[in-house]
């Protein structure tokens, strides 16, 4: 399995859903990807998103303003 890495500070709603969703789809089943996000409302949507789509939200926490999320391809 491996693990992609996403960046997408200073991007606002909906650039990090809309690149991560872009990035999900070239992984396998198993990968994950790691996403760093600046916008607080990033905590809603990738919330909503992993729901919605059936990816798997592994881990989320926030340090100086920067929110990160691991999401596993199901």
């Amino acid at each position: 399995m491996a693990e992609t890495f996403l960046d997408t500070k200073g991007m606002n709603c909906p650039l990090p859903i809309l690149k991560t969703k872009k990035t999900i789809k070239g992984l396998n089943a198993g990968d994950t990807v790691k996403v760093e996000s600046t916008d607080p409302g990033s905590v809603k949507d990738f919330g909503a998103f992993c729901r919605s789509t059936g990816n798997k939200l592994l881990d989320q926490s926030e340090a100086d303003g920067v929110y990160t999320y691991i999401i596993e391809k199901p």
